[in-house]
């Protein structure tokens, strides 16, 4: 069984990420422990509300080297939401721009759609090459709550990432996997079936095998 941390940083769904990778087979702890978070075959990097916010979180507690760190090492790290948003280069929110993570490159900006947010069920389309999809129907629905997404979905694909896309009134990038690095704009842990599967492959690419 894989020793799975969820970052507490004074953001993020985290008792139902916790509740769904324990579901999903994985031995999990909520903290704020940054050795904790070093050490434990993956770490899920949760987000929810504005960028800002959770980057001076990430920063507050010191994590943003602990995550690097372990992408460098190429030691798993599962982002969420506003958690993959924050791995990005930039956030812009309201017109100020926030520094990210700078793992993946590129920033997130306001979707450019009529509805906003976009929150609800949404089909999402996977490269053949993903893991985090395999075995997912081309139908499956993934739960989104977000005004904020990646655009440029081009630039990760040349920047050696493989790429999920959505859509809604424009495409964005809905998930990216890159090395050891994963990370959803949706919520699996709200995702019902298909949110557990999710989470299953990836914990089937920790150490221990999930």
């Amino acid at each position: 069984m894989s020793a799975v941390v969820v970052l507490d940083y004074g953001s993020g769904n985290l008792r139902s990420a916790e509740r769904a990778l324990a579901a999903a087979g994985a031995d999990v702890r909520v903290t704020d422990d940054l050795s904790a978070a070093a050490a434990a075959d993956g770490l899920v990097v949760p987000g929810v509300g504005a960028y800002a916010a959770c980057m001076a979180g990430i920063e507050a507690l010191g994590a943003g080297p602990v995550i690097a760190e372990r992408v460098a090492a190429g030691r798993p790290v599962l982002g969420i939401c506003v958690g993959m948003q924050v791995l990005f280069e930039y956030g812009e929110e309201h017109g100020v721009v926030t520094k990210g993570l700078g793992l993946l490159p590129g920033g997130v900006t306001r979707l450019a759609a009529t509805r906003l947010p976009h929150m609800g069920w949404n089909t999402v389309r996977a490269s053949g090459t993903s893991v985090l999809f395999a075995g997912l129907s081309e139908r499956s629905r993934f739960y989104f709550v977000h005004s904020y997404a990646v655009g440029d979905a081009a630039a990760l694909a040349a920047a050696g990432a493989t790429v999920t896309t959505a859509h809604h009134d424009v495409d964005f990038v809905a998930a990216v996997e890159r090395g050891p690095l994963s990370a959803a704009q949706f919520h699996p842990e709200k995702s019902a079936d298909t949110g557990a599967a999710l989470l299953r492959n990836w914990l089937a690419t920790l150490p221990s095998g999930g």
